[in-house]
């Protein structure tokens, strides 16, 4: 926390979303579709990403690209020529200094990892994976369609494809164990990733996860079981040599860590395309929050014309600041003092001084950041800090 922290500056990171699963995951929330039987949709929806990255850059421009997301949904499911345009028009639009972080999110199946080195062709050179477990019960469990000896295939293929590579894990899932997620962890280890996203499973109410909870069909792991299970996370990573620079997000070494993410989380711009994607642009000196059509056919007929965001709204400098503040509390790094400040919160004042007191925050230099105490209890930290 003490070192100095990278200002994101006028750099442009670039979120593209790509919305189409071969499956929709019960616990999933996102905005997402099934993807048989519409090459002819995709097609379109590439063409509307291209043309929503011009009129963009339009508004923006001149400005320097810091990073390329492809989320989703499962982008590796597009066509890698599809995946190398966008690549391509982002560079012309906004030209970058030297190599940047193109991140692409992956699933483990068979037929992904035989288009990875496609993908690496395309210009990608990092790979997310969502492997999610290691356990073909679980992984059921998940409405996953891959099992864990696939997931252990594809790991090894993107390590020869991509030269970075983060899975994710998602744990807290019904039924499990401190001494089973243990040994699930210790085995992924094995794999050769330098970044790994381990999640608690979250259940969300508009989702099949969701409803199942409702009825008392999905029970998941009592508060003090998950408490356990984020402590052996911790425990277990951190012995393996994974520092937890962000609440979810571990990487073995400075070098590993998400630069995309680091962007987002240090206040920087970022340009969302793709139905639904937020985006967060200085528009005429304002810090401005976007959100595009979530519809697919909506947001191709929104680039179309000239409207692809169903939200535009300008932030105040203390709303600024506080999602400054919200973002920044989640990484190692911490959130500057001067936004506390700006939202009237002093080291010297409760409640800023009371959660540094009780060992929640630290305060070292220009920067807080959550303790090891703290970052377990984060949202209710940030609620105390920020009511």
């Amino acid at each position: 926390m003490t070192d100095p922290v990278p200002d994101p500056g006028a750099d442009l990171a670039l979120y593209v979303h790509w919305p189409y699963c071969s499956r929709i995951c019960p616990y999933c929330d996102f905005n997402v579709v099934r993807d048989r039987g519409r090459t002819a949709e995709q097609a379109g929806l590439v063409a509307a990403i291209l043309d929503d990255l011009q009129a963009q850059a339009d508004l923006t421009r001149p400005r320097r690209l810091a990073s390329i997301f492809f989320g989703g949904g499962t982008p590796s499911l597009m066509d890698p020529a599809a995946v190398e345009a966008v690549i391509d028009r982002a560079r012309v639009l906004f030209p970058p200094e030297g190599d940047i972080e193109i991140s692409l999110e992956a699933n483990p199946t068979d037929a992904e990892a035989d288009r990875f080195a496609a993908l690496a062709a395309a210009g990608v050179n990092r790979l997310s994976m969502g492997v999610q477990a290691l356990d073909d019960a679980a992984l059921a469990l998940l409405g996953r369609n891959h099992s864990a000896d696939e997931a252990r295939r594809a790991v090894a293929v993107a390590a020869r494809a991509f030269p970075r590579l983060s899975i994710d894990l998602i744990y807290a899932r019904p039924g499990q164990s401190v001494a089973a997620w243990t040994a699930e962890l210790e085995e992924a280890l094995g794999l050769g990733f330098e970044h790994i996203s381990p999640y608690q499973l979250t259940i969300e109410p508009g989702t099949a996860f969701g409803r199942a909870f409702r009825r008392g069909t999905l029970v998941p792991p009592d508060e003090d079981l998950a408490a356990a299970l984020y402590e052996t996370t911790q425990t277990v990573l951190e012995r393996a040599g994974f520092e937890a620079y962000e609440v979810s997000n571990h990487a073995r070494g400075v070098a590993a860590r998400s630069a995309h993410n680091l962007h987002v989380w240090r206040g920087g711009d970022y340009l969302g395309v793709g139905p639904g994607a937020h985006g967060r642009l200085t528009l005429d000196g304002t810090r401005t929050a976007t959100v595009a059509r979530r519809a697919i056919a909506d947001y191709a007929g929104g680039v179309a014309a000239g409207t692809p965001w169903s939200e535009r709204i300008a932030l105040s400098p203390l709303e600024a600041a506080e999602e400054r503040v919200l973002l920044g509390l989640r990484t190692v790094e911490g959130a500057a003092l001067a936004d506390l400040k700006a939202l009237g919160r002093s080291p010297e004042r409760a409640p800023l001084a009371d959660l540094a007191v009780d060992g929640f925050l630290a305060i070292a230099g220009d920067r807080v950041a959550a303790t090891a105490r703290g970052r377990p209890v984060l949202d209710g930290v940030l609620k105390a800090l920020l009511a």
